[in-house]
Protein backbone atom coordinates (compact mmCIF):
# COMPACT_ATOMS: atom_id res chain seq x y z
CA UNK A 1 0.00 0.00 0.00
CA UNK A 2 1.14 4.08 -0.74
CA UNK A 3 1.81 5.69 3.16
CA UNK A 4 3.25 8.92 4.03
CA UNK A 5 5.99 7.91 6.51
CA UNK A 6 8.74 10.18 8.07
CA UNK A 7 12.47 8.20 8.78
CA UNK A 8 13.21 10.54 11.49
CA UNK A 9 12.19 12.99 14.00
CA UNK A 10 12.91 16.75 13.00
CA UNK A 11 10.91 20.02 11.66
CA UNK A 12 12.89 19.62 8.47
CA UNK A 13 11.88 16.22 8.10
CA UNK A 14 9.52 15.86 5.09
CA UNK A 15 6.49 13.25 4.42
CA UNK A 16 8.03 10.68 1.71
CA UNK A 17 5.60 8.31 -0.36
CA UNK A 18 6.65 4.82 0.69
CA UNK A 19 5.36 1.59 -0.03
CA UNK A 20 4.46 -0.71 2.65
CA UNK A 21 2.54 -4.09 3.33
CA UNK A 22 -1.14 -3.82 4.42
CA UNK A 23 -1.66 -4.33 7.91
CA UNK A 24 -2.07 -7.16 9.95
CA UNK A 25 -5.71 -7.35 11.22
CA UNK A 26 -5.91 -8.57 15.66
CA UNK A 27 -8.96 -10.30 16.18
CA UNK A 28 -11.30 -7.26 17.51
CA UNK A 29 -9.84 -5.40 14.63
CA UNK A 30 -11.31 -4.21 11.41
CA UNK A 31 -8.81 -3.11 7.83
CA UNK A 32 -10.34 -0.13 6.85
CA UNK A 33 -9.97 1.09 3.49
CA UNK A 34 -9.02 5.08 3.95
CA UNK A 35 -10.67 7.17 1.80
CA UNK A 36 -9.77 10.57 3.57
CA UNK A 37 -7.57 11.61 6.56
CA UNK A 38 -7.41 15.25 7.95
CA UNK A 39 -4.20 17.12 9.49
CA UNK A 40 -4.01 17.97 12.47
CA UNK A 41 -1.38 19.63 14.66
CA UNK A 42 0.03 16.72 16.31
CA UNK A 43 1.05 15.13 12.99
CA UNK A 44 3.55 17.79 12.93
CA UNK A 45 4.25 17.40 16.64
CA UNK A 46 5.03 13.86 16.29
CA UNK A 47 7.51 14.72 13.19
CA UNK A 48 9.13 17.39 15.30
CA UNK A 49 9.89 15.07 18.41
CA UNK A 50 8.08 17.24 20.76
CA UNK A 51 5.98 14.53 22.59
CA UNK A 52 8.33 11.78 22.69
CA UNK A 53 8.03 12.01 26.51
CA UNK A 54 4.36 10.55 25.71
CA UNK A 55 4.62 8.73 22.62
CA UNK A 56 7.42 6.99 21.21
CA UNK A 57 7.24 5.48 17.59
CA UNK A 58 9.78 3.09 16.00
CA UNK A 59 10.57 4.61 12.31
CA UNK A 60 9.54 4.75 9.57
CA UNK A 61 6.32 6.16 10.69
CA UNK A 62 3.10 6.87 9.05
CA UNK A 63 1.75 9.99 10.15
CA UNK A 64 -1.98 10.59 10.52
CA UNK A 65 -4.39 10.96 12.92
CA UNK A 66 -8.27 10.37 11.70
CA UNK A 67 -9.67 9.33 8.95
CA UNK A 68 -12.91 7.86 7.08
CA UNK A 69 -13.42 5.17 4.88
CA UNK A 70 -14.70 1.39 4.39
CA UNK A 71 -14.68 -1.68 6.33
CA UNK A 72 -12.96 -4.50 4.29
CA UNK A 73 -12.08 -6.71 6.51
CA UNK A 74 -13.31 -7.77 10.14
CA UNK A 75 -11.28 -9.90 12.89
CA UNK A 76 -12.91 -13.12 14.47
CA UNK A 77 -14.54 -11.50 17.21
CA UNK A 78 -15.72 -7.87 15.72
CA UNK A 79 -19.54 -7.57 16.29
CA UNK A 80 -19.98 -4.05 15.91
CA UNK A 81 -18.58 -3.83 12.36
CA UNK A 82 -19.37 -5.58 9.01
CA UNK A 83 -17.63 -5.57 5.63
CA UNK A 84 -18.92 -2.54 3.87
CA UNK A 85 -19.58 -0.58 6.57
CA UNK A 86 -18.35 3.30 6.05
CA UNK A 87 -16.71 4.53 9.05
CA UNK A 88 -14.97 7.17 10.62
CA UNK A 89 -12.44 7.15 13.82
CA UNK A 90 -9.27 7.95 15.71
CA UNK A 91 -7.16 4.97 16.17
CA UNK A 92 -5.57 4.50 19.66
CA UNK A 93 -1.65 6.05 19.86
CA UNK A 94 0.31 3.55 19.18
CA UNK A 95 -1.58 2.85 15.71
CA UNK A 96 -1.69 5.76 14.19
CA UNK A 97 -1.05 6.00 10.37
CA UNK A 98 -3.54 7.30 8.57
CA UNK A 99 -2.10 8.97 5.17
CA UNK A 100 -1.81 5.53 4.10
CA UNK A 101 -4.47 3.34 1.83
CA UNK A 102 -5.33 0.99 4.57
CA UNK A 103 -5.42 0.86 8.33
CA UNK A 104 -5.87 -1.75 11.00
CA UNK A 105 -7.90 -0.26 13.93
CA UNK A 106 -9.60 -1.88 17.35
CA UNK A 107 -13.46 -2.04 16.67
CA UNK A 108 -13.85 0.45 19.78
CA UNK A 109 -11.89 2.97 17.76
CA UNK A 110 -14.54 4.08 15.13
CA UNK A 111 -18.28 4.79 14.39
CA UNK A 112 -20.08 4.34 11.49
CA UNK A 113 -19.57 7.73 9.94
CA UNK A 114 -22.67 10.53 9.52
CA UNK A 115 -24.80 9.73 7.03
CA UNK A 116 -25.66 13.00 5.49
CA UNK A 117 -21.42 13.65 5.39
CA UNK A 118 -18.90 12.74 2.33
CA UNK A 119 -16.09 10.92 3.40
CA UNK A 120 -13.65 14.30 3.29
CA UNK A 121 -16.01 15.82 5.70
CA UNK A 122 -16.34 12.95 7.61
CA UNK A 123 -12.29 12.54 7.55
CA UNK A 124 -12.49 16.63 8.99
CA UNK A 125 -14.04 15.43 12.58
CA UNK A 126 -12.84 12.42 14.76
CA UNK A 127 -9.60 14.25 15.89
CA UNK A 128 -11.18 17.90 17.09
CA UNK A 129 -14.63 15.98 17.44
CA UNK A 130 -13.24 14.06 20.35
CA UNK A 131 -10.65 16.49 21.73
CA UNK A 132 -13.67 18.97 22.33
CA UNK A 133 -15.84 16.60 23.74
CA UNK A 134 -13.61 15.14 26.57
CA UNK A 135 -12.53 18.85 26.99
CA UNK A 136 -16.23 20.42 28.01
CA UNK A 137 -17.84 17.38 29.43
CA UNK A 138 -15.27 15.96 31.14
CA UNK A 139 -13.55 18.51 32.48
CA UNK A 140 -14.95 21.53 32.13
CA UNK A 141 -18.49 19.97 32.79
CA UNK A 142 -19.57 23.07 30.96
CA UNK A 143 -23.71 23.93 31.53
CA UNK A 144 -25.73 25.94 30.04
CA UNK A 145 -25.47 29.64 30.36
CA UNK A 146 -21.95 29.46 31.88
CA UNK A 147 -19.46 31.66 30.07
CA UNK A 148 -16.19 29.98 28.00
CA UNK A 149 -13.52 31.92 25.77
CA UNK A 150 -12.15 29.56 22.87
CA UNK A 151 -9.75 30.55 21.79
CA UNK A 152 -8.24 30.26 17.81
CA UNK A 153 -12.08 29.55 16.73
CA UNK A 154 -11.42 29.66 13.27
CA UNK A 155 -9.33 27.02 13.86
CA UNK A 156 -9.60 23.19 12.99
CA UNK A 157 -10.47 22.48 16.64
CA UNK A 158 -12.29 26.19 17.23
CA UNK A 159 -14.61 26.01 14.86
CA UNK A 160 -15.96 22.36 16.24
CA UNK A 161 -15.62 23.62 19.48
CA UNK A 162 -17.88 26.91 19.08
CA UNK A 163 -20.85 24.71 17.84
CA UNK A 164 -20.19 22.35 20.43
CA UNK A 165 -20.31 24.90 22.94
CA UNK A 166 -23.65 26.66 21.70
CA UNK A 167 -25.44 23.55 21.34
CA UNK A 168 -24.40 22.69 25.17
CA UNK A 169 -26.30 26.60 25.81
CA UNK A 170 -22.82 28.39 26.69
CA UNK A 171 -22.13 31.88 26.06
CA UNK A 172 -19.37 31.46 23.58
CA UNK A 173 -16.28 34.42 22.85
CA UNK A 174 -13.40 33.44 21.09
CA UNK A 175 -10.72 35.08 19.37
CA UNK A 176 -10.25 35.51 15.70
CA UNK A 177 -8.64 37.67 13.02
CA UNK A 178 -10.76 40.11 10.84
CA UNK A 179 -10.60 36.89 8.11
CA UNK A 180 -12.33 34.65 10.73
CA UNK A 181 -14.77 37.00 12.04
CA UNK A 182 -17.54 35.89 9.93
CA UNK A 183 -16.57 32.72 9.94
CA UNK A 184 -16.97 32.16 13.71
CA UNK A 185 -20.15 34.38 13.79
CA UNK A 186 -21.85 31.78 11.63
CA UNK A 187 -21.06 29.23 13.58
CA UNK A 188 -22.76 31.24 17.03
CA UNK A 189 -20.36 32.49 18.61
CA UNK A 190 -21.86 35.55 21.10
CA UNK A 191 -18.72 37.74 20.81
CA UNK A 192 -15.48 38.05 18.79
CA UNK A 193 -12.02 39.41 19.93
CA UNK A 194 -9.71 40.30 17.37
CA UNK A 195 -6.52 38.97 18.66
CA UNK A 196 -4.32 41.83 16.67
CA UNK A 197 -6.03 44.71 18.24
CA UNK A 198 -7.91 44.07 21.39
CA UNK A 199 -5.99 42.22 24.43
CA UNK A 200 -9.07 39.96 25.38
CA UNK A 201 -7.95 39.96 29.37
CA UNK A 202 -8.77 43.62 29.43
CA UNK A 203 -12.25 42.65 27.68
CA UNK A 204 -13.71 39.43 28.90
CA UNK A 205 -14.15 38.82 33.00
CA UNK A 206 -15.39 36.56 35.23
CA UNK A 207 -15.92 33.59 32.68
CA UNK A 208 -16.47 29.84 34.20
CA UNK A 209 -14.14 28.33 31.62
CA UNK A 210 -11.22 28.40 28.67
CA UNK A 211 -10.41 25.96 26.21
CA UNK A 212 -6.17 26.72 24.86
CA UNK A 213 -5.32 25.84 21.77
CA UNK A 214 -2.62 28.18 21.27
CA UNK A 215 -0.41 27.61 24.40
CA UNK A 216 2.30 30.57 25.51
CA UNK A 217 1.24 33.88 25.77
CA UNK A 218 -2.85 33.24 25.21
CA UNK A 219 -2.57 30.74 28.25
CA UNK A 220 -1.19 33.24 30.74
CA UNK A 221 -3.31 35.54 30.03
CA UNK A 222 -6.29 33.68 30.29
CA UNK A 223 -6.09 33.47 34.34
CA UNK A 224 -6.95 36.74 34.18
CA UNK A 225 -10.85 36.53 33.33
CA UNK A 226 -11.73 33.48 34.54
CA UNK A 227 -13.69 33.78 38.22
CA UNK A 228 -12.29 32.25 40.94
CA UNK A 229 -12.53 28.38 40.70
CA UNK A 230 -12.80 28.76 36.95
CA UNK A 231 -11.14 25.59 34.78
CA UNK A 232 -8.93 25.83 32.05
CA UNK A 233 -8.38 23.14 29.62
CA UNK A 234 -5.50 23.57 27.37
CA UNK A 235 -4.25 20.45 23.93
CA UNK A 236 -1.08 22.57 23.12
CA UNK A 237 0.45 23.88 26.59
CA UNK A 238 2.65 21.35 28.97
CA UNK A 239 1.10 18.57 30.89
CA UNK A 240 1.24 19.24 34.73
CA UNK A 241 2.01 17.30 37.62
CA UNK A 242 -1.93 16.68 37.98
CA UNK A 243 -1.95 14.91 34.25
CA UNK A 244 0.96 13.06 35.32
CA UNK A 245 -0.75 11.21 38.35
CA UNK A 246 -3.95 10.94 36.78
CA UNK A 247 -1.92 9.11 34.34
CA UNK A 248 -0.29 6.77 36.51
CA UNK A 249 2.62 7.99 35.32
CA UNK A 250 6.11 7.23 37.17
CA UNK A 251 7.35 9.20 39.83
CA UNK A 252 10.24 10.95 37.11
CA UNK A 253 7.62 11.90 34.77
CA UNK A 254 5.66 13.70 37.64
CA UNK A 255 8.48 15.13 38.89
CA UNK A 256 9.62 16.85 35.20
CA UNK A 257 5.86 17.57 34.61
CA UNK A 258 5.73 19.49 37.82
CA UNK A 259 8.58 21.17 37.01
CA UNK A 260 7.95 22.01 33.51
CA UNK A 261 4.41 23.69 34.24
CA UNK A 262 5.55 25.63 37.17
CA UNK A 263 4.67 28.61 35.89
CA UNK A 264 1.29 27.38 35.33
CA UNK A 265 0.92 25.76 38.97
CA UNK A 266 1.80 29.81 39.81
CA UNK A 267 -0.86 31.47 37.89
CA UNK A 268 -3.48 28.37 39.19
CA UNK A 269 -2.54 29.52 42.45
CA UNK A 270 -2.13 33.10 41.91
CA UNK A 271 -6.22 33.41 40.43
CA UNK A 272 -7.37 30.70 42.34
CA UNK A 273 -8.00 28.43 39.28
CA UNK A 274 -7.73 25.32 37.69
CA UNK A 275 -5.82 24.09 34.79
CA UNK A 276 -6.09 20.92 33.09
CA UNK A 277 -4.14 19.46 30.44
CA UNK A 278 -6.04 17.45 28.25
CA UNK A 279 -4.45 13.96 26.01
CA UNK A 280 -7.14 12.96 23.72
CA UNK A 281 -8.81 9.31 24.05
CA UNK A 282 -10.01 7.59 21.40
CA UNK A 283 -14.24 6.60 21.70
CA UNK A 284 -16.15 4.86 19.00
CA UNK A 285 -19.09 5.69 21.49
CA UNK A 286 -18.20 9.56 21.67
CA UNK A 287 -17.89 9.47 18.28
CA UNK A 288 -21.28 8.11 17.98
CA UNK A 289 -22.70 10.56 19.92
CA UNK A 290 -21.39 13.05 17.50
CA UNK A 291 -22.26 11.38 14.17
CA UNK A 292 -26.09 11.96 16.00
CA UNK A 293 -25.66 15.91 16.27
CA UNK A 294 -23.95 15.77 12.58
CA UNK A 295 -26.93 14.32 11.08
CA UNK A 296 -29.51 16.66 13.07
CA UNK A 297 -28.03 19.31 11.81
CA UNK A 298 -26.30 20.87 15.05
CA UNK A 299 -22.51 20.74 14.07
CA UNK A 300 -21.43 20.87 10.67
CA UNK A 301 -17.84 20.08 9.02
CA UNK A 302 -15.64 23.27 8.08
CA UNK A 303 -12.66 22.72 5.29
CA UNK A 304 -10.26 25.21 4.42
CA UNK A 305 -8.41 22.87 1.62
CA UNK A 306 -8.43 19.25 0.40
CA UNK A 307 -5.00 17.76 -0.82
CA UNK A 308 -4.14 14.42 -2.42
CA UNK A 309 -2.40 11.65 -0.33
CA UNK A 310 1.05 12.93 -2.54
CA UNK A 311 0.52 16.09 -1.36
CA UNK A 312 0.25 15.03 2.42
CA UNK A 313 3.24 17.25 2.68
CA UNK A 314 1.95 20.28 1.59
CA UNK A 315 -1.30 20.41 3.30
CA UNK A 316 0.96 19.44 6.77
CA UNK A 317 3.42 22.64 5.41
CA UNK A 318 -0.17 24.73 5.16
CA UNK A 319 -1.39 23.84 8.33
CA UNK A 320 1.51 24.53 9.89
CA UNK A 321 1.06 28.15 9.26
CA UNK A 322 -1.56 28.60 11.12
CA UNK A 323 -3.62 30.35 8.33
CA UNK A 324 -5.79 27.61 7.87
CA UNK A 325 -9.77 28.24 8.31
CA UNK A 326 -11.67 24.98 9.60
CA UNK A 327 -9.69 21.52 8.47
CA UNK A 328 -7.41 20.69 6.00
CA UNK A 329 -7.90 17.15 4.61
CA UNK A 330 -5.92 14.46 2.60
CA UNK A 331 -8.25 12.67 0.30
CA UNK A 332 -6.52 9.44 0.00
CA UNK A 333 -9.42 7.68 -2.64
CA UNK A 334 -11.41 9.59 -4.91
CA UNK A 335 -14.94 8.99 -5.44
CA UNK A 336 -15.45 7.10 -8.27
Amino acid sequence: MKAMTINQYGKTTPLEITDLPIPNVGERDVLVEIHAASINPIDFKIRDGKVKLLLSYKMPLVLGNDFSGKVIQTGSKVKKYKIGDEVYGRPRKNRIGTFAEYLSVHEDDLALKPDNLTFVEAASLPLVGLTTWQAFNEILQLKPEQKILIHAGAGGVGTFAIQLAKEMGAYVATTASEKGYDLVSSLGADEVINYRKEPFEEILKGYDAVFDTLGGDSLNRSFQILKPHGKIVSVSAVPNGRFAVENNMGFIKRLLFSFVSRNITALEKKFSVDYHFLFMKPSGEQLTKIKQLVEKGRIRPVIDRVYSLEEAQEALLYVETGRAKGKVVVEVKKPI
